[in-house]
């Protein structure tokens, strides 16, 4: 079994945004040349998460950070001191990471899909690490 870890850094530009990160993931398989196994995608931070979602239609990813907001409000009954609990639930709710089968070389993603890096207490500097594993 053969394993490549890859680190890339994410910039956010807004407090609440959807990065697609798939061309990274997709560079990582590359590099790695593994043909068959796994990708997972983790990010190492608790107002942020990862996703799978439609990639066609930028509305989806509107419509999903709206729902989180209704859900999650920024403002409600939260004692966290430094006022971002909504983006640790928002973070939880979300996940830390993803897994995406490789076959002969390539993510098996849907037509549509794509891997979203999802900020909810931004703008920062963000890591995202890719581990691969063949098999």
């Amino acid at each position: 079994m053969e394993t490549s870890l890859f680190q890339f850094q994410v910039v956010t530009r807004k407090n609440e945004e959807f990065i697609d990160i798939t061309y990274l993931i997709r560079q990582a398989v590359e590099k790695s040349r593994i043909q068959n196994g796994i990708a997972v995608v983790y990010c190492p931070h608790t107002t942020s998460g990862i996703t799978i979602n439609e990639n066609a239609d930028p509305d989806v990813v509107r419509d999903i950070i709206a729902t989180l907001d209704k859900v999650f409000p920024v403002h409600g009954d939260y004692r966290h001191i430094e006022g971002n609990s909504h983006a640790h639930l928002k973070s939880s709710y979300m996940g830390a990471e993803k897994t995406i089968i490789i076959h002969e070389g390539k993510l098996v993603l849907g037509t549509w899909q794509s891997v979203y890096f999802c900020e909810f207490d931004g703008p920062r500097n963000r890591k995202v690490y890719i581990k691969l594993i063949s098999g």
